[in-house]
């Protein structure tokens, strides 16, 4: 059994001296190790760049659409990780997922508003206590209520500090109060000069040139792009302008895409969250995604400014670079726009590793990995051992080609209501490799079960198949036990409600969805009780079990 989270704190932290002192040694006696695995310092450096809203297929190896030929190199000449999730389709809490390597239901960030809790212990402070020198620059985003001043301040595990309130914004531009937009650099105001994505590469190359030298570093960058409003740098305003951008075939709104859809997802199509009224507005969302890919564009450029300077000053070889997403995005899927629902385009993300003779060059791995895998990553590369309140894994095994036959075989996705975007419900999913099944709280609305290696789009909702049943009642039992949190409890956040939040229609388009034909009963049809069944008993007798 795990220790509470104190406990496993405060373990950790007297393990941390001896694993790094065992790693170093080992090292020290090795003749294997190759050089690119032991710089001078005898820990790997670790730059990590998360991007915001990036989706899976946002990258030029992805969608031949795109120009992105830095991210491309990171996935034909580092490891392309396939399958790669966000626990959480949102920024804040995806991001305290990064940070604390647990599930959302552990760490609290329930939504952008809430900030972490107090005493809660970032994944850098361990590398700090193992003598590296660790940056935070860019967005940081949690506490957004807490408003300008405090959710940007210096946070824990951070020997430099670079970030900004909210979300940021992309251009420089004075403020309803006279002064113009700043950036928090340890603790001090500094206005915001020029394009945001190329002025946190301007700060993350000077921070890496004036650095301790004596010791190893660790960067986390995290841009503000691509989040919408979506405003590419200047040299990127043309690009993609004579392409035609394909329409998701679930975007229409017809039978076919509405059958088996939950009613809130129909309904959603008329919301701000909907291509029907996005944003409660008449946006093209074509066109916006074409707003997407040219933002993009400076994160591609900023990552080969980073590349280039770790080749001028030969710290290559003894660098891991890797980029990540923080959440999907939708452009019209079942409907929809953004992200918060756990359909594939919303949780999956790009993730890839670079590290030249450290990592195998054009590996690609399909095993599924998550957001919350990433702090215990980064630890095992700097020998530093994980604390046993992490929710997630290393997958460094099998970033190196080696066999992991204890990986897992699949992961919880939630998400919980907020009421100033009220469409989305609260949901709960398991994703296996071959299957997703959706649950949604508090709303009286289907399930889902797609069969993701037949229906990769998640067009065809198996829920009420008689077939797939036994899947149905397994993964549901399998989703209620990992949706317990640290102390072995079931609970449904949520916070102060200040507003009606986004509830408006659009009067002249998709109309509300109609109930599921199957509900639809006549007094005295068999069967209307029973759904005080358990479903397993609906399973054949070999099949049942107690």
């Amino acid at each position: 059994m795990k220790s509470t989270k104190a406990n496993a704190i405060q373990t950790s932290r007297k393990m941390l001296i001896l694993g790094v002192s065992s790693l170093l040694a080992l090292f020290s006696q090795s003749s294997l190790v190759q050089a690119a695995e032991k710089p001078e310092n005898g820990k790997r450096n670790i730059i990590y760049v998360l991007t915001d809203d990036q989706r899976f297929d946002e990258l030029g190896v992805m969608n031949p659409i795109l120009n992105t030929p830095n991210m491309d190199k990171l996935a034909n000449e580092g490891v392309h990780f396939k399958n790669a999730f966000v626990t959480t389709a949102l920024c804040s809490p995806s991001r305290a997922s990064i940070l604390t390597g647990q599930y959302m239901h552990n760490h609290g960030v329930v939504d952008n508003n809430k900030p972490a809790r107090e005493g809660t212990i970032f994944f850098p402070e361990y590398l700090q206590d193992a003598g590296y020198q660790t940056a935070f620059i860019g967005k940081w985003h949690m506490g957004e209520a807490a408003g300008h001043g405090v959710s940007d301040m210096p946070q824990n595990g951070f020997d430099y500090w670079l970030s900004f309130p909210g979300q940021g914004i992309y251009y420089p531009k004075t403020m309803p109060n006279g002064k113009p937009y700043t950036f928090n650099i340890n603790g001090k105001r500094v206005p915001q000069t020029g394009y945001i994505t190329d002025e946190l590469t301007d700060y993350s190359i000077d921070w890496l040139t004036s650095r301790d030298e004596s010791k190893p570093f660790m960067l986390y960058l995290s841009h503000k792009a691509v989040h919408s409003d979506f405003s590419p740098a200047k040299r990127h305003e043309k690009l993609y302008e004579d392409i035609k951008l394909p329409v998701p075939a679930s975007q229409a709104d017809t039978p076919e895409n509405r059958k088996g859809k939950p009613m809130w997802v129909q309904n959603q199509r008329n919301s701000w969250h909907g291509v029907d009224f996005p944003y409660h507005s008449a946006l093209d969302v074509q066109s916006y995604k074409k707003q997407y890919h040219r933002a993009i564009s400076a994160v591609d450029d900023s990552l080969g400014r980073i590349l280039a300077w770790l080749d001028e000053n030969d710290l290559t070889d003894s660098t891991t670079v890797i980029l990540m997403g923080d959440n999907g995005f939708m452009f019209g899927e079942h409907g929809l726009i953004d992200k918060r629902n756990a359909y594939e385009e919303s949780m999956r993300v790009p993730l890839l590793a670079y590290a030249p003779g450290y990592l195998e060059g054009g590996k690609i791995v399909t095993e599924m990995v998550a957001n919350i895998d990433i702090a215990p990553t980064l630890l095992e590369m700097a020998g530093v051992e994980s604390p046993e309140h992490f929710d997630g894994e290393s997958f460094l095994d099998l970033a190196k080609g080696k066999e992991n036959g204890k990986w897992r075989n699949e992961f919880l996705y939630e998400y919980y209501w907020e009421f100033n975007y009220p469409s989305t419900p609260t949901t709960f999913a398991l994703r296996s490799d071959n299957f997703k099944i959706i649950q949604y709280h508090g709303v009286w609305d289907t399930e889902e079960l797609y069969d993701l290696k037949n229906d990769p789009r998640e067009m065809n909702n198996l829920i009420n198949d008689p077939k797939y049943l036994p899947i149905v009642v397994e993964m549901r039992a399998k989703l209620f036990k990992l949706l317990a949190n640290n102390k072995g409890e079931h609970t449904v956040p949520f916070t102060e409600k200040f507003s009606s939040g986004a509830v408006y229609r659009e009067q002249n388009r998709s109309k509300a969805a109609e109930f599921p034909e199957h509900w639809l009963k006549e007094d005295g049809e068999d069967g209307l009780r029973n759904f005080m069944k358990h479903d397993k008993k609906r399973l054949p007798k070999k099949q049942q079990t107690k």
